[in-house]
This record gives structure tokens, sequence and C-alpha cells, in this order.
């Protein structure tokens, strides 16, 4: 069974014998793969926070009308986002405004097909719920209130 956790830390044991063993490259190289499996780690968390606010926002769409609950959702998923997003001591961004985009747009099919399962009470699958949406629309609130949560 995968642990990330565990694994992490015999990859910090490997590269603190490379170190005691002059073997800075091969401790070079797997400071790289350490920093991309974090920021992969980070990318996936993300994502997973922009599928739920995608969910909320397609339901809104389509239900035109919101509830308590949706709007708390929305906006953990926001304040989840811009967590996660933030390097906290080098300052800046895992993901740049571009790759925010681009992310929306990966994840936008599993965000219709889970909103399926909720829309007017899951009469609809995520073909007709296509339909229904105007997608650019949803993408371009989403990546709106995104970069006003990450810029507070």
């Amino acid at each position: 069974m995968y642990n990330p956790k565990g694994e992490s830390m015999e990859e910090i044991e490997t590269l603190r014998a490379y170190i005691k063993q002059g073997k800075y490259s091969d401790a070079l190289q797997l400071i790289d793969e350490l920093d991309e499996m974090s920021r992969d780690d980070k990318i996936h968390k993300v994502e997973s926070y922009m599928r739920v606010l995608l969910i909320h926002l397609i339901k809104k769409e389509v239900e035109q009308r919101t509830t308590r609950s949706w709007e708390v959702s929305i906006t953990e998923s926001l304040r989840q986002i811009a967590r996660v997003n933030k390097r906290r001591k080098s300052g800046g961004h895992y993901l740049s405004e571009n790759e925010l985009t681009e992310a929306l747009e990966e994840v936008f099919p599993d965000a219709v097909l889970r909103a399926s399962l909720e829309v007017m009470e899951g009469t609809l699958d995520d073909k007709q719920l296509k339909e229904l949406i105007d997608k650019a629309r949803i993408r371009q609130e989403a990546s709106q209130l995104i970069l006003e949560f990450q810029n507070q």
C-alpha cells in the first residue's frame, strides 16, 4: 500500500546518505524529485477543491437558486484553494493564473458528472446537464472567485 509520508521519510534518509557520502549530484536529483512530488500533491489538492467549487456553481446555474450550504461549500473551497496554492516560505503560488485556468478546464468534466447526481435530484445525466450550462461563464466565474480569494 502506498504511504506518502513513509515514502518521503525514506527519501530524506537517502538524501542524508547522499550528502554524507559526497554524492551531491544524486542529492540534487533527489531534491528535484521530492519537489516535484510535493508540487504534484498540491496540484491534486487544488483540483479536488476546484471540483467542489464547480459542482456548486453548476447547481446554482441550472437550478437558478442557491442554499446556505452551497454558499458555505463554495467559500470553503475557495479558502482551501488559496491556502493550498500559497507558497508559505518563498512567497508566490504553486499554480500560476494560467495553470489555474488549465486545471479548471481539466476538472470540469468530472465536476459536470458529479453535479449530474445532484442537480434536479439527479434526473439528468452528464451529457444532458452539459447542454444546460454555460461552461465558459462558469469557468470564468470560478477563475475570478479563485483569484479574488487568492489575492486577499
